[in-house]
């Protein structure tokens, strides 16, 4: 309604009044901002399996996202892992099956004091053929104990973060099938 009132040169109430009057419904401040940040329609498109071996990967995708995903995010697709494997799968099927960029996701990591940050990042920018610039700064976590995790976690935990509420809604409850 802010931007309609610039563009007619006009104050906020009159843009609301006429609205009323013609029954016009209001978007939520966040609707309002996803139509303005994508205002070409959702930046994913959801596509069907359409045979086996896509079904296979879809089904590994879903259960991914159930299996080791964070859905207590209410705007974001992501999913946290140490097997390199595993990720690369997640993001085949974010890529595969929704059309996403793999420019447009964004990593956090979390290492432990006694691992060399850069020798982590290096390893999964080459290992997920990704930019440096789409992870966050890494989270360190002071190193409390010497124990198999520590060999399993030598290049920590990584996050793939997608930051699309509608996706992670639809990824949540609302899948077309």
């Amino acid at each position: 309604m802010e931007d309609i009132s610039k563009i007619l040169d006009c104050s906020l109430n009159k843009v609301k009044y006429w609205m009323v009057k013609y029954g016009i419904k209001r978007r939520s401040i966040s609707e309002a901002v996803y139509l303005k940040n994508n205002p070409d329609g959702d930046p994913f498109k959801f596509k069907k399996p359409s045979n086996l071996k896509e079904a296979e990967l879809f089904g590994v995708g879903i259960g991914l996202y159930w299996g080791e995903g964070t859905k207590a995010s209410k705007d974001s697709v992501r999913l946290g892992n140490t097997d390199p494997k595993l990720i690369k799968k997640f993001i085949e099927f974010l890529i595969k099956f929704f059309g996403i960029e793999k420019e447009d996701l964004r990593f956090g990591l979390q290492i432990f004091t006694d691992t060399n940050v850069e020798s982590v990042l290096s390893f999964w920018i080459k290992e997920l053929k990704v930019g440096r610039s789409q992870f966050y700064k890494p989270t360190v976590t002071i190193s409390g104990s010497i124990g198999s995790y520590k060999k399993r976690s030598e290049f920590g935990v990584l996050q793939v973060l997608y930051h699309n509420k509608k996706l992670r809604d639809l990824l949540f409850n609302k899948l077309p099938m």
